[in-house]
């Protein structure tokens, strides 16, 4: 074993690694108890392949912040189909700040996204439809308007239809305005809805 100059004289030996820098030593280093060593193993898994269900997995139980922005970023850099599967239950998290960073990730991944939107958009869970739309509201994805124009179209939920109106209102063309006049005439005994679609009509109108 080396030696290492102690900072009074002399010498001390060095202290061996605690956990192996192969894949495997970096899982387990990735649960210390110490959050800082937690990081350190997020950064040198973000240099392994294929470790994304990993991270993800690693996501629903880490409660350091900081471990956990790390992670999104290392996930956001890889930006694979892995990711997108690996965050897409996040969309069910009753934590907030977990749920939003997923959100975010996902929403930089259009091409690994893309062939989830539709499934996720007919979940039994209205929560997951109006996630599912918030993702939407950030993708660049040629099919975005015609998911939201299906939600404003057939969606039974009215939180749901308010937040395809949100998106149609940032992301739609004159082409979405037969689809915004839809929604308004499903619910048309919702004050909500009626504002949210008059709001959507003219910012598209005056784009």
């Amino acid at each position: 074993m080396g030696l290492r100059k102690a900072t009074e004289g002399g010498l001390r030996r060095v202290a061996p690694r605690e956990y192996a820098r192969d894949l495997e030593g970096l899982c387990l280093q990735l649960q210390d108890p110490d959050p800082t060593v937690r990081r350190w193993a997020v950064r040198d898994l973000g240099h392994v392949a294929q470790v994304a269900p990993t991270l993800c997995e690693h996501l629903h139980h880490e409660t350091d912040h900081a471990v956990r922005e790390m992670i999104f970023t290392t996930l956001r850099r890889e930006g694979s189909p892995e990711v997108a599967a690996g965050l897409m239950p996040l969309l069910r998290s009753e934590d907030a700040n977990l749920r939003n960073s997923a959100i975010e990730v996902l929403s930089s991944m259009p091409q690994a996204m893309g062939p989830h939107v539709e499934r996720l958009l007919d979940d039994p869970d209205a929560d997951v439809r109006i996630f599912t739309l918030n993702v939407l509201n950030e993708l660049r994805h040629p099919d975005v308007m015609r998911w939201v124009s299906g939600a404003l179209q057939r969606d039974p939920h009215v939180n749901v239809v308010a937040a395809a109106l949100e998106v149609a209102a940032e992301s739609g063309t004159t082409a979405a305005l037969p689809f915004i006049e839809q929604a308004r005439q499903r619910f048309p005994d919702d004050a909500f809805i009626g504002f949210a679609a008059d709001m959507a009509q003219q910012r598209i109108e005056a784009s």
